[in-house]
């Protein structure tokens, strides 16, 4: 992330302004009480160390400054203090925030380019047609009012769900919420743009929810407790949209393990990590929409790679 003098913090979104462009802030994009709150969170120590990197880049080298702001984040770094490095596989939750961080720049590579190797040219085909077909199907969801976009990523379904009513766009990492930034901003769209854990509680009730690609990141032991959370975010008759990945996906992941609901990915540098992958099929998901105390849930399948649905709180 650029240095920047004014921002609003990606944690909390409070408006800051630096100082100088030594300030480690501005390098983190977070405000000072949210970097004095490093040491609790995973995210903020995360977002401290690539600060701490960029800015000796920047700078040639490690800065000697040691002011308020980067003596707690110096330490942050030391190896024994990092429980979200990115080697940190034994964690899922902070393995994810730190591969999805990482994989931003990559991310979009599966849409453009036939899902990331489905078999073959043929198939690339039928992605792609299946793509346009499940664009086509959320385009005509009556998502509208307050619209929330829980786990956004890099936004490749923001400027649909923009253009549908006012649209506030999350995700527990900052760097793919750049690119989704740049996407609304390409096609004269706004949006309110936050970093936020798709697990923490809602702060006011909203007309729609939508989640692309995250149910399957959640594991079944979690997926209850997840869905009961959308559904306190919804007012009475509010929408819930998905979109995923369908059981028996041609060319299916080769590293998922039904057993564990765990699967292994590879960032284009060679790193490997270890997150959750669970693919639902329709019958369990609208079980547990209904458990959560939602209504008309419909979900249903494309013949190859998706799996989209909406149920009404």
């Amino acid at each position: 992330m650029p240095f920047r003098e004014a921002f609003d913090c990606l944690w909390c979104g409070r408006a800051h302004r630096t100082r100088s462009g030594e300030d480690l802030e501005g390098w983190a994009g977070l405000c000072p009480d949210c970097v004095g709150r490093a040491a609790d969170n995973g995210f903020l120590r995360f977002r401290l160390r690539t600060a701490l990197q960029e800015r000796s880049r920047a700078s040639g080298g490690l800065s000697a400054r040691s002011d308020s702001a980067s003596a707690p984040a110096a330490a942050l770094i030391d190896p024994a203090r990092a429980s979200a490095s990115e080697s940190a596989l034994d964690d899922p939750d902070a393995a994810m925030k730190v591969y999805y961080a990482a994989r931003a720049r990559e991310y979009d590579a599966v849409y453009r380019q036939g899902g990331g190797g489905t078999g073959g040219s043929v198939l690339d085909l039928w992605f792609q047609r299946e793509l346009d077909e499940i664009t086509g199907w959320l385009d005509q969801v009556p998502l509208r009012g307050e619209i929330v976009e829980l786990a956004a990523g890099t936004g490749w379904w923001s400027p649909l769900l923009a253009q549908k009513g006012e649209l506030s766009i999350y995700d527990i990492t900052a760097e793919p919420l750049d690119i989704a930034r740049g996407r609304l901003l390409a096609h004269g769209l706004r949006a309110h743009i936050h970093v936020r854990d798709a697990w923490q509680e809602p702060d006011r009730q909203v007309d729609g929810v939508f989640c692309g690609f995250w149910l399957s990141h959640v594991p079944r032991a979690r997926l209850g407790n997840f869905l009961a959370l959308v559904a306190r975010w919804l007012r009475k008759d509010g929408l819930f949209a998905f979109l995923d990945e369908r059981a028996g996906t041609a060319g299916a992941d080769p590293e998922a393990d039904p057993e564990t609901g765990m699967t292994v990915r590879r960032l284009d540098d060679g790193r490997e990590f270890r997150i959750p992958k669970v693919y639902y099929a329709p019958d369990e998901l609208e079980e547990a929409l209904r458990e959560a105390g939602f209504g008309r849930c419909e979900v249903r399948q494309t013949e190859r790679y998706f799996l989209m649905g909406t149920a009404v709180r």
